[in-house]
C-alpha cells in the first residue's frame, strides 16, 4: 500500500519559490546570452544540431523544417515557431554583422515582413559558424545530457572569436534585459590581441582598437565622447542617425536620399511616417516619398518642392522620425552562471580566459591522442625488430586472446600494443617500413613536447590563442560600416524654414470649428458664406500668414498654442475642422477668445470666472509646447466644478487702471486692477466680487474702455460711462447698475465695452420671426448707473438670444 505525504505551504512562500525557479530558468536558459560564446541556449542548440546533422557550409542546403524538427526532438522541447524564428534571425544580414546561418528563400526583410514558412526555406551553417563549433569534438567544452537523457549537448560552444561583441545580443527575461550592439570583428579581435599582450591595458587603450558599435545597417553614431563611460559601466545611450545626401534635380528641385538607416529601424514604417508628414502637411516642403531600395542596397528618396529648404526639411525629419534614434546600451550577459552587467574590458577578459581554457582542453586531448599513438608506434617498432618470433608465437596460439596473452608475457608488450599487433594483417607486418615508424615516432615526440609547453607555459598558450584569432581575422574581417562622430549634433528646427509663407484667412468659432483658407478661395467664395453652423458665430476672423501662431482659450480653462499652418485647410464655404477631432474638447466647452501668440507673449492675461474668481497670468506661459497638436493645457483651475471662464483679455504687463465686474443680478463693482496679482497657469486666482446666492459674473469691463453696454433678458438696453461707477475695494458686492424689481426682476445677459465702430449681434436659432438684429452704440441710452435705459422695440424676451460683439471686422466695414 503506497503512502503519500501532503505538505502544507503558505501561498506567499509557494509563489515566491515557484517564481524564483521560473526566473532562474528564464534568465539562464532562455533569454540572456552567455558571455563566452555570445549565444542564447536556443541559438546554441540550433547550431549544434545542424553541425551534428552534417548541415554545414560544405554540404548542400536542407529544408529548415528538418532542422527545426531535430532541434525540438533532441535538444529544445519548445514551440517550433520560436525555434524557427531564432533560426531566421541568425540568417538576417541586417540583424547580424556575420550571419551564422545561410538561408535560401524568403527570410524576412527590413520592412518587417515575416519569413516564409519553414517548409519553404532551406538552410545550412555559414562558414563563420564553423568557427564557433571548431574542435567541439576534441573535448574543448563541457557537455550535459539533453532533456530526456538520451544525448549530450554542449554547455557552451568553443567560439573561435568573440561572438557576443561581434554579433551583439538582445533579450528580455525576468528582471533583466540585454541590448549589446554588434561590433566590427577585426576591431574586437585587435582589442583581444592588445589585452593578451598587455593584460593591464586600460579601457582607453582598448577603445583605440574598438571605435564603437558597427551596425550591419551602417549609419552614423553621434556622441563617441560618451563611449568610454558606456563601455566602462555597460550602460548608456548614443545617437544613431541615417546616412543622407541631398541631390539636385531638374527645375531647381532637390531631393533627400537616404542610403543607410539606424539599426533595427523598420524601413516600411519609416517611409510611412515620412509620407504621413507629407499628407498631413506638418511641413510644406515634401512633394513625394519613394522607397527605391533594390538588390543593390537601401535607398529612400524624399522629393522636395521647388521652394523648400532641403537642410531645414532634413533637420525636421531627423528630429521627428526614426531617421535619427537613440540606441541604449544595456550589456547584460550570463557570467559564471549569473546575469551580470558587464563592460567592454570585462567581456574581452572573460572571452580570453574562455579561449585559453578551450586551447588547453584541446591541447590535452591532442597530447593524450599523440601519447597513445606513440605507445602503439613503440610497440610496432619493437615487434618488427623481432618479427619472426612474433609471427611464430601468434601461429602457435589457439586464438586471438591467447596470442595477446603470449605476446604480453613473452616480450613485455602492453595490452594496447598486443591488441594492435594481433589486429594487424600479416602483409602489414611484413611490409611495414621501420624508417616510416621511426620518423612518426620523432614527430610524435616533438608534438607531445609542444603540447606540454602549451599546457605549462602561459606565453606559448597566448601565442596559440593569438595565432588562432589572427587566422579568423584574416578570413572574415570586413570593412567598418558605421561611421563614428565625436559630438552629438544639436538640431534646432526653425519653423519658418519649414513652412512656405502664404497669406490665409483664419476663422475660429465659438462652438470649436476652425479652419484656414487661401485668399484665393476666400475671395472666390466669400459671397457664398463662411460655412458657419446655425447658432454659431466667429470668435476670431483675421487675415494672417502660415507663419503666425494662435492661442485658443476655452470656457473650461483650457488653451492650445497652435501654429496657423496646423489648422485644417478648407474652402471658405466649408465648415472646417472641429477641435474635438484632435483634442479632448468637451460638448459643454466653448471657445472664449483667440489671440496671436506674439501678442500674448508680450502681455498678461486677465482671466475671470462666472463664480467670481479673477487672476492675471503672464503671457510667457502660453508659448508653443511639444504636444500642441494633440493636447490642450490648463490656464485656469476652478474651485467649483460648475464654474467656467467668462472673460479673457490681454493687458500690458504690470499695467494699472480699473476693472468693473458686471453680474447677472445687476450689480457692478469697480476696483483697481493692481488688487489682482499675477499668478501661474494652475492658480485659481482671488475673489473679484462678493456675489449674492444664485448670482453670476456676466463679464469684466476693463480700462481703457470709456463706456460699456448692458442688455437684460427683458430687452432693456443701457449704456454706462466707466467714470460714473464709483471706485471700491475688491471682493465686495458693488452698486446696482439697473433698478431692482421685486416681481420678475431684470437679469443682465450681456455686458461689453462698446465704441462707435462696434456692432452687437442678437440672433435666435429659429425661435423668432426675425432671425437677427444688429445694435450700435447709439442704441444704448442712459449715461449713469441709475439711468433707466430703453427697451428694445418689439423684443420683450431675450433669454434665448445668442448675443456677441463684432469688432474684428470693423476695419472692413469702414
Amino acid at each position: 500500500m503506497s503512502s503519500s505525504i501532503i505538505e502544507e505551504l503558505g501561498l506567499d512562500d509557494l509563489i515566491s519559490d515557484r517564481f524564483s525557479r521560473y526566473s532562474k530558468y528564464i534568465i539562464q536558459d532562455r533569454a540572456l546570452p552567455d558571455i563566452r560564446d555570445g549565444l542564447k541556449p536556443v541559438q546554441r542548440r540550433i547550431l549544434f544540431a545542424m553541425y551534428k546533422d552534417g548541415n554545414t557550409h560544405e554540404a548542400a542546403f536542407r529544408k529548415s523544417a528538418k532542422t527545426v524538427g531535430n532541434v525540438i526532438g533532441n535538444y529544445h522541447p519548445h514551440g517550433d515557431y520560436s525555434v524557427y524564428e531564432a533560426m531566421v534571425r541568425m540568417s538576417q544580414d541586417w540583424k547580424l554583422n556575420h550571419v551564422l546561418i545561410e538561408m535560401h528563400g524568403n527570410n524576412g526583410s527590413m520592412d518587417g515582413d515575416p519569413a516564409a514558412a519553414m517548409r519553404y526555406t532551406e538552410a545550412r551553417l555559414s562558414p563563420i559558424a564553423s568557427e564557433l563549433l571548431k574542435d567541439i569534438d576534441k573535448d574543448t567544452v563541457g557537455k550535459v545530457l539533453n532533456f530526456d537523457d538520451t544525448l549530450e549537448e554542449p554547455v557552451v560552444l568553443p567560439a573561435n572569436y568573440p561572438n557576443l561583441l561581434v554579433n551583439g545580443a538582445t533579450g528580455i527575461s525576468a528582471g533583466y534585459a540585454t541590448d549589446i550592439p554588434p561590433h566590427n570583428l577585426a576591431e574586437v579581435i585587435d582589442a583581444c590581441l592588445e589585452l593578451i599582450k598587455n593584460p593591464k591595458a586600460s579601457l582607453k587603450q582598448l577603445l583605440k582598437k574598438v571605435k564603437g558599435p558597427d551596425f550591419p545597417t551602417g549609419g552614423i553614431i553621434e556622441g563617441a565622447e560618451h563611449l568610454e563611460k558606456i563601455y566602462q559601466t555597460g550602460k548608456g545611450k548614443i545617437v544613431v542617425r541615417s546616412k543622407t545626401e541631398i541631390e539636385i534635380l531638374k527645375g531647381d528641385k532637390s531631393q533627400i536620399v537616404v542610403t543607410e538607416i539606424p539599426y533595427e529601424v523598420n524601413k516600411a514604417s519609416l517611409v510611412k511616417r515620412i509620407d504621413d508628414i507629407r499628407i498631413n502637411k506638418q511641413i510644406d516642403g515634401i512633394a513625394d516619398v519613394r522607397d527605391e531600395s533594390d538588390r543593390d542596397g537601401l535607398r529612400i528618396a524624399i522629393e522636395l518642392k521647388k521652394e523648400a529648404n532641403p537642410e531645414a526639411v532634413l533637420d525636421y525629419l531627423l528630429k521627428r522620425t526614426d531617421l535619427r534614434v537613440n540606441y541604449s546600451f544595456n550589456m547584460v550577459a550570463i557570467s559564471d552562471q549569473h546575469p551580470k552587467q558587464v563592460g567592454l574590458k570585462e567581456i574581452l577578459e572573460a572571452y580570453i580566459r574562455f579561449k585559453q581554457e578551450v586551447v588547453r582542453r584541446k591541447t590535452s586531448y591532442e597530447k593524450a591522442k599523440a601519447e597513445k599513438r606513440l605507445h602503439l608506434v613503440d610497440g610496432l617498432i619493437k615487434a618488427i625488430s623481432i618479427l619472426d618470433e612474433v609471427i611464430a608465437l601468434i601461429r602457435s596460439s589457439d586464438n586471438k586472446a591467447s596470442a595477446k596473452k603470449a605476446l604480453m608475457e613473452a616480450f613485455d608488450f602492453s595490452e594496447m600494443q598486443a591488441e594492435a599487433i594481433v589486429s594487424l594483417r600479416l602483409y602489414r607486418l611484413t611490409n611495414t617500413d621501420i624508417k616510416t615508424l621511426q620518423d612518426e615516432r620523432l614527430d610524435l615526440n616533438e608534438a607531445i613536447l609542444y603540447y606540454h609547453s602549451i599546457l605549462h607555459d602561459p606565453l606559448i598558450l597566448d601565442q596559440v590563442v593569438t595565432k588562432e584569432l589572427k587566422a579568423v581575422k584574416k578570413s572574415y574581417a570586413v570593412k567598418r560600416q558605421t561611421e563614428v562622430q565625436e559630438k552629438i549634433q544639436k538640431i534646432v528646427i526653425e519653423e519658418k524654414d519649414l513652412i512656405a509663407e502664404e497669406d490665409v484667412m483664419v476663422m475660429v468659432t465659438k462652438q470649436g470649428y476652425y479652419k484656414r483658407t487661401s485668399l484665393r478661395s476666400f475671395q472666390s467664395s466669400e459671397k457664398e458664406g463662411s460655412g458657419i453652423r446655425e447658432g454659431d458665430h466667429p470668435v476670431f476672423l483675421q487675415q494672417l500668414t502660415t507663419l503666425n501662431n494662435l492661442v485658443i482659450l476655452t470656457s473650461l480653462g483650457n488653451f492650445i498654442s497652435l501654429p496657423v499652418h496646423y489648422l485644417p485647410e478648407a474652402k471658405w464655404k466649408d465648415l472646417g475642422g472641429h477641435l474635438s477631432s484632435n483634442y479632448s474638447f468637451r460638448s459643454n466647452e466653448e471657445v472664449l477668445a483667440v489671440f496671436l501668440l506674439e501678442d500674448v507673449l508680450s502681455s498678461e492675461l486677465l482671466v475671470a470666472t462666472q463664480l467670481g474668481q479673477i487672476k492675471k497670468t503672464n503671457g510667457e506661459f502660453f508659448e508653443l509646447y511639444r504636444t500642441n497638436k494633440s493636447q490642450m493645457r490648463e490656464y485656469m483651475s476652478f474651485k467649483h466644478e460648475e464654474d467656467q471662464v467668462i472673460h479673457v483679455s490681454l493687458r500690458e504687463k504690470e499695467s494699472k487702471g480699473s476693472l468693473v465686474v458686471v453680474t447677472k443680478m445687476g450689480f457692478g463693482l469697480k476696483f483697481l486692477s493692481e488688487e489682482v496679482s499675477s499668478v501661474g497657469l494652475k492658480a485659481s486666482g482671488v475673489i473679484a466680487s462678493n456675489l449674492k446666492k444664485g448670482d453670476k459674473v456676466v463679464n469684466i469691463i476693463s480700462d481703457p474702455s470709456e463706456r460699456f453696454a448692458i442688455l437684460t433678458q427683458k430687452g432693456l438696453a443701457k449704456g454706462i460711462n466707466m467714470e460714473e461707477v464709483p471706485l471700491m475695494k475688491r471682493a465686495v458686492r458693488g452698486i446696482r447698475l439697473i433698478n431692482s424689481l421685486k416681481r420678475d426682476p431684470h437679469e443682465i445677459i450681456f455686458a461689453e465695452a462698446i465704441e462707435s465702430k462696434d456692432l452687437i449681434h442678437l440672433t435666435w436659432p429659429s425661435l423668432h420671426d426675425q432671425e437677427e438684429i444688429i445694435l450700435k452704440e447709439k442704441d444704448f441710452k442712459g449715461q449713469t448707473p441709475d439711468g433707466n435705459g430703453e427697451y428694445l422695440s418689439g423684443y420683450k424676451d431675450l433669454s434665448q438670444a445668442l448675443i456677441y460683439k463684432e469688432s474684428f471686422t470693423s476695419a472692413d466695414k469702414e
